[in-house]
Order: C-alpha cells, then structure tokens, then sequence
C-alpha cells in the first residue's frame, strides 16, 4: 500500500520507495495498491487492476476535492512540514484532516475486497497512518507493517499537530512500524508516550501501549547496487551522457540532484557554492555545478515560491561570476531517465547532496553505487540526512553552514586518489550489507515475526 502506484514505463526515473516496493514484489509477488493519480470522474469505480511480470497494480482514483485536502491539504501542508521540522510552513485544517481519514477508508474498503488469505499488508509512508486501525476495525486479522521513508519528528515537533494523538494510536494498530535511523526510532517512542502518558513499556523493540505490543525497529532503505553500478557504466558511453563530458571542457563536474523541495536545501547549497567560489578563485573557469532538480507538487504554492528562488539565485551567481566561456551553475528543473541518471552520477567528480532533512537520501546512496571503483568521485553529504547515518565515508557537513560546505567542497576537489578509494570502498560495502534486497527482506520477515507473536498485551 502506497499513496501513489505507478506501473512501471520505460525510462522513468523511479523515486525511492518505489525501488523498494518492486524490490519486495518482484521477490515475492503480490499487490500493490493505491491512488493512481489521477481525478475522479462522477462516482467512485472499482479499482483497475493491471497485471505485469507477476506483480498485480490496483490503482484507484480520487475526486478533485480530497486531492485538495487529503494531498495537498493535509498530506503536503501538515505532515510534510512538520515532520521534516519546518513548523513554520506547517497549516492546519480540520476539513483536510477529515479528508485524509476519509480518503484512508476508502483504500481500506476497496483493498479488503481484493486482500487473499494468507496476505500480510505493508503500508508505506505518511499519507498512510490510520490505515492499519481502519482494517482491524473491519476485522483484518493478518499481519501488517508500516514503514516510513521520511523523518519522524521528536514529540516536542509533532505535538504542534492539534491531532497527534489520534495519529500515534493508529500507527499503535500496526504489528511493526519501521524507521529510517535510530534517532527517528526515539522520536517514534517520545511521541508514543506523549500520546499515552505513563501506560507504556518498551522492551527490546516491543512497545507493550494501549493493549497492543508493537515492535519498531531500523530499516535503513537500500539500492540495488549491483544494477546501479552496470547501469552506470553502460549509460556513461551513451551520447547523452557523453554530450555532458564534452561541454565541461575538461572541467570538473560538482552534481546536485533533488526533487525540487524546500527540504532539499538548494537555496542553501547554491549560497555554499557561491562562498566557496568567492573564496576560492583558482576554481573559477575549472568547475561546474549542474543541479537536476524536476519539478513537484506545481499547484502547492511553497513549491511555486522554492522555484523561482532557485531561478534567481542561479541568475544571481551567473551574473556576477560567470565568463564568456565558463557557467559555474547549470540549473535544470526536467527529469531524467534513471539510466541517464546514473551516467550522470557516474561522470561527476563530486556529488553535492545536502539536504537540511532527509528521512535517508537514495541519490547519495546511488552515487556511491554508480563510481568506477578504481577512479572514484567524493560524496559531499548532509548530516541532517538520513544517509549519514551509514556513510561515514562521505565529507560530511551542516547544510546550514556555508563554510563548512565550501571548505568539502575544496577537500573533495582535491582529494587525492587512494583517499577517494578507501572512502569508496568503506561505504560501498556498507551499500552492498543493506541493499534494497535486504531491506524487503529483512521487513517482511520481521512482519511476519512481529504478527505471529499471539495475543495483544494487557492492558
């Protein structure tokens, strides 16, 4: 269960949790469900069900008024802000609230219909929570999981939702509630004892709250590596990625690549760039700064407002910096085929990622899957972000500090190359201990551990 299904077409660029949805599916084979994106015409229809190398996707739509209020409303204005820790861009509604708890009953009414005996049910991410206590209500019975790919907020943060506590007793419906990092696993705890008071044990990874036992554990999401790495080295012949190399003119290439979000620090980044280039005028005419950044969520206006910052600001650093024949940002907002991606990653002497929150980063994870061991580039990585937690051997800075990134970015550019290749080697077998294949895996059998282990706990 995910908010958003997407079959799988030919060229696109797949976000992260749909990497690790296929990775289960394909592994098992199953359902995935959810909204297909689209808006709804007169009346709610049976969901369509397309069947595909195994895998069954049953998607459904929604009518114009909860795309409003459940995702961009609810979704996107409340949950996304706060629990990326930005209070200040959180709103609330109680009709989008209404909404969301609408819209989450409709999934459940239509996936009860098409659930077999036997089936565990995986739900992913935020839009998601109440899910579980709306199937036990209905009497599901099996085992299901919960796994969220963003941050979780300290109770400190999430109490500023006027509704936190409904959310943490239904996220107590799950049999097994996974988390990126262990400090998102102590906030989990925090905010369940807010919502329950005193009437909580934990114990080894079991929380005994509100009559249930719900195990939460660390599932640090994974990239295929193995397939990234050929994938890298396949498309960085090809004439696109190619075409790339030859415009640098031999320069060095610095890669950001985010979906366009304020979480995603670019305003930030572009300011750190621009220190780094003021304090460093040897680089000038020598390096590049290309950030892939495709648009997202256009009829939400913080987005609106991130785009036309970033658009200023490259003007901005151009203008005064650039020469008749050097651009030191090349800033594209369109999207990319993953292949393309990779070759892109591949190519580039610094991957520049530095978001000031992150509930893990895959893009940091695929750079370092997508290096020429014996050549490899410098990861230059946020430790706000969930991927810090793992790759140690990245040059790790506060997205916040202007200094501090320019001052990586210079000893990333100069970097010499056994240093580069122990960095590589140490977090490329951190990627290959955890890789999407083990990350399913590892869930999925601890869902099943987790829903077998007998009767609620006392109260």
């Amino acid at each position: 269960m995910s908010n958003r299904v997407a079959p799988p077409r030919r060229g696109a660029a797949p976000g992260g949790l749909a990497v690790g949805v296929l990775a289960a599916l394909r592994r098992t084979g199953g359902l995935w469900f959810g909204w297909s994106g689209n808006a709804a015409g007169e009346g709610e229809r049976a969901p369509e069900i397309v069947a595909r190398d195994g895998i069954r996707y049953a998607t459904i739509d929604l009518c114009a008024e909860d795309i409003e209020r459940y995702y961009n409303g609810y979704c996107n204005a409340s949950l996304w802000p706060l629990f990326h820790y930005f209070p200040g861009r959180f709103a609330y509604d109680e009709e989008n609230f209404q909404a969301y708890q609408r819209v989450n009953a409709r999934f459940a009414t239509e996936l009860l219909k098409l659930l077999r005996p036997g089936d565990l049910v995986w739900v992913h991410d935020y839009h998601l929570m109440p899910l579980a206590r709306i199937l036990r209500d209905r009497g599901f019975s099996g085992p299901i999981g919960f796994f969220l790919h963003i941050p979780f907020p300290h109770a400190q943060v999430l109490r500023v939702l006027p509704n936190h506590e409904t959310l943490m007793r239904d996220l107590c419906c799950y049999d097994l509630v996974g988390l990126q990092t262990r400090d998102d696993v102590q906030s989990f705890v925090s905010a369940v004892r807010l919502a329950f008071g005193g009437a909580v044990r934990c114990d080894d990874g079991r929380l005994d709250v509100g009559g249930r036992r719900v195990s939460v554990g660390t599932y640090p999401i994974g990239v295929d590596v193995d397939a990234i790495r050929q994938e890298a080295a396949r498309t960085v012949q090809e004439e696109t990625v190619q075409r790339l190399i030859a415009s640098l003119l031999g320069r060095r290439l610095i890669i950001g690549v985010d979906r366009l979000d304020y979480s995603k620090g670019l305003i930030q980044r572009f300011a750190a760039y621009e220190h780094f280039l003021e304090h460093d005028p040897e680089s000038h005419g020598r390096v590049t700064l290309l950030q892939i950044a495709p648009l997202s969520r256009t009829d939400v206006l913080a987005y609106t407002e991130i785009r036309r910052a970033l658009e200023q600001a490259t003007g901005k650093l151009n203008g005064r910096l650039a020469a008749a024949d050097w651009t030191p940002v090349r800033y594209l907002n369109r999207n990319y085929s993953h292949a393309t991606l990779m070759g892109f990653l591949r190519a580039a002497h610094v991957a520049l990622i530095t978001p000031v929150r992150d509930g893990m980063n895959l893009v940091a994870k695929e750079y370092v899957a997508a290096q020429d061991p014996d050549d490899p580039g410098v990861l230059v990585l946020s430790s706000l972000a969930g991927a810090a937690h793992e790759l140690t051997g990245a040059l790790l800075a506060n997205p916040y500090d202007r200094r501090g990134i320019a001052e990586a970015l210079r000893a990333a550019l100069h970097m010499p190359l056994a240093e580069r290749r122990e960095r590589h080697r140490e977090m490329a077998e951190v990627l290959r201990r955890n890789d999407i294949h083990r990350w399913s895996e590892r869930f999925c059998h601890d869902l099943q551990a987790a829903g077998a282990y007998g009767p609620p706990a006392a109260a």
